[in-house]
């Protein structure tokens, strides 16, 4: 068993045992590709690392010894067009199995990786790739995703290679043709090309729901960070199957689809579907005989659309989730079905899982849990004072700069001074909003700017969004405010309806009605706008900020163009 190289203990008596005396020694040259993958392949040939499939009844099952030969394959491939060490390479793979074993081999070169989304346009393409100086981009054989790239790569001087997997493209090198011309031996690089836990190993684009995404650096000592993630919040088995639902182009898959999880001798389950279809993903999940399963939030609330009770869930031991707050009635409802709750995990493309429900104690429904031992939790005010239980503060990470913790990212890629602004102080601040019950868990309030000011009371999103979402005719709701010239703002809802509902002035003040009994009076919607979509960022967050900035640019629009008053 590999964790007992880096954990002095495994198991624990309670959460405060666990917070108190968890460690992970991290090896000065810890690399992913050698110490995981190669140490796995070593112990057990015949270890399963990763069963994938997709839409199109392919299915691939690779043991860590297929992954280990075949990123040595992609190693000496990228080797010989002039990638090495420091070298950035963005990848566009969607779920593809080949984003496995290219981020395998670029962690063995000492390259930098950069996932990215296939929704990206020209314009997203060519702004990450200057940004970092991509070296090389390699993609999946999608008509719009190689569109897309053929555009950028002339506005993208650094690229110096494109390469395809899946199907030849004229114009593009063939990722399974090149990969077959190399030797499937690579040693590990000493010297000046050998890898140190500090260097940087992997860069994030942050989702960029306002101004141009940031690049967040993480170090080759990551992966280590997400033990907590996989073992601890995720409970994976080793040698059993566990399913995180997420594109390779998001920091969820850091989080669900390869560290923390071959680190503890999990099979990862991929599925490659072309586009999220509730029933399909609820039949694959029976199929497989899933152990473990993480999903975002909205997920769950499509798939309870669906005849959840006719798909055998019974293999599945435990259920998560993150990306965005659990609301209640959607665990309620699961239970229900699967006799299991979902364990909620918090955390950002910054670092590992910040807070979460673990197996000690009880879980609250709604609360987003307890602090991970990586991280020394404080809630701050806006002066950097902490402040008391029951009273609401900015989720902050204690003593960033001289204890940095594994997992938390290293700073800002290429960028020295704005890591030194917001990463090299006496703490680091999320710009998420919590408060703190009297036995230590958290509860979600918001982003900084999310939270509503209406009247002199405060009002976060999260807990209007789950009365709305308790009443049957919701599918989905954003919670935002809205300007207002006598209260300053109001709390807006915007809902997506169950195709049985129809938008009605009665319909609204039902929803009215019910929020006033299920939270707060004050709390209710005094705008309801029906929607049959709502704006998420690509990594399926809902993009509050872009519903603000259009109720407040109609309201600037009305007042240009009201009549001058006598």
């Amino acid at each position: 068993m590999l964790l007992n190289r880096f954990l002095p203990r495994i198991e624990f008596d309670s959460y405060e045992d666990f917070k108190k005396n968890y460690k992970v020694n991290i090896p000065e040259n810890f690399n992913f590709g050698f110490d995981i993958v190669d140490e796995w392949a070593k112990q057990d040939e015949n270890k399963k690392a990763l069963v994938w499939c997709n839409d199109h009844d392919e299915e691939k099952i690779f043991t860590f010894k297929d992954i280990s030969l075949l990123s040595n394959k992609t190693a000496n491939y990228f080797k010989s067009i002039g990638i090495k060490k420091g070298d950035v390479v963005m990848m566009i793979l969607r779920r593809r199995w080949e984003y496995w074993v290219c981020a395998v081999a670029l962690h063995k070169l000492g390259a930098v990786t950069i996932p990215a989304t296939l929704q990206l346009t020209k314009k997203d393409i060519v702004y990450r790739a200057n940004a970092a100086k991509a070296r090389a981009i390699v993609c999946i054989n999608d008509d719009f995703v190689i569109e897309q790239a053929e555009k950028a790569l002339p506005d993208s001087p650094t690229i110096h290679h494109h390469i395809v997997v899946g199907e030849k493209r004229e114009g593009w090198d063939f990722f399974e043709e090149e990969i077959e011309k190399q030797s499937d031996v690579f040693e590990r690089p000493t010297g000046d090309e050998a890898t140190n836990k500090d260097d940087v190993m992997l860069v994030y684009f942050t989702s960029g729901t306002t101004g141009m995404p940031k690049m967040i650096q993480h170090s080759f000592s990551h992966p280590l960070g997400h033990i907590v993630t996989a073992k601890y919040w995720q409970q994976v088995q080793e040698n059993k199957l566990h399913m995180s639902v997420t594109d390779s182009g998001w920091a969820k898959f850091g989080w669900g689809k390869i560290y923390g999880q071959w680190i503890c001798g999990a099979v990862i389950f991929a599925y490659d579907m072309d586009k999220f279809v509730p029933a399909k993903l609820l039949e694959k999940m029976a199929k497989y005989k899933l152990t473990t399963f993480c999903a975002p939030p909205t997920m769950y609330r499509f798939m309870l659309l669906e005849d959840v009770a006719s798909y055998d869930l019974s293999s599945i031991q435990h259920w998560a989730t993150a990306g965005e707050p659990l609301n209640p009635e959607v665990n309620n409802k699961w239970f229900g079905f699967t006799g299991h709750n979902i364990y909620q995990g918090f955390g950002q493309s910054e670092g590992s899982v910040l807070m979460a429900d673990f197996q000690w104690d009880d879980i609250k429904i709604g609360s987003t849990g307890k602090p991970s031992p990586l991280y020394d939790i404080k809630l701050l005010d806006s002066d950097g004072n902490e402040v008391g239980i029951g009273e609401e503060g900015s989720i902050c990470v204690m003593d960033v700069k001289n204890n940095p913790p594994a997992g938390l990212f290293t700073g800002y890629y290429l960028n020295q001074e704005m890591t030194d602004k917001l990463l090299l102080g006496k703490y680091y601040d999320t710009c998420d909003m919590a408060w703190q019950d009297s036995e230590g868990y958290y509860w979600f309030v918001g982003r900084n700017d999310d939270v509503i000011k209406c009247s002199g009371y405060r009002i976060g999103p999260f807990e209007v969004e789950s009365a709305m979402l308790e009443h049957d005719a919701v599918v989905e709701c954003a919670i935002t405010g809205a300007p207002d010239p006598v209260r300053g703002q109001v709390v807006k809802a915007t809902v997506v309806l169950k195709k049985e509902y129809q938008p009605s002035p009665e319909l609204i003040k039902e929803l009215q009605d019910h929020v006033k009994k299920s939270t707060a009076p004050y709390k209710y919607p005094r705008i309801i706008e029906f929607v049959d979509e709502i704006p998420k960022t690509f990594s399926g967050k809902i993009k509050r900020a872009m519903i603000r900035h259009e109720d407040e640019e109609a309201v600037r629009v009305k007042d240009t163009n009201q009549p001058n008053k006598v």
